[in-house]
């Protein structure tokens, strides 16, 4: 069961990765695809934190 949170883990922080690195390249973005990268961090990170408590216990 570890190692399917751990490959999903890995999967978050790669689409993680791309958000941010989408959004720190950009010098023009609009007001929606900002709203929408943080809507997609959020998300990510909600997915990240619940499955690192589920691999702790």
């Amino acid at each position: 069961m570890d190692d399917k949170i751990d490959k999903t883990l890995e999967y978050y922080s790669i689409k993680k990765r791309e958000i941010l690195d989408f959004v720190n390249s950009q010098n023009n973005l609009t007001t929606e695809q900002i709203i929408e990268s943080g809507e997609g961090l959020e998300a990510l990170e909600y997915k990240i934190t619940a499955l690192e408590i589920a691999k702790e216990n």
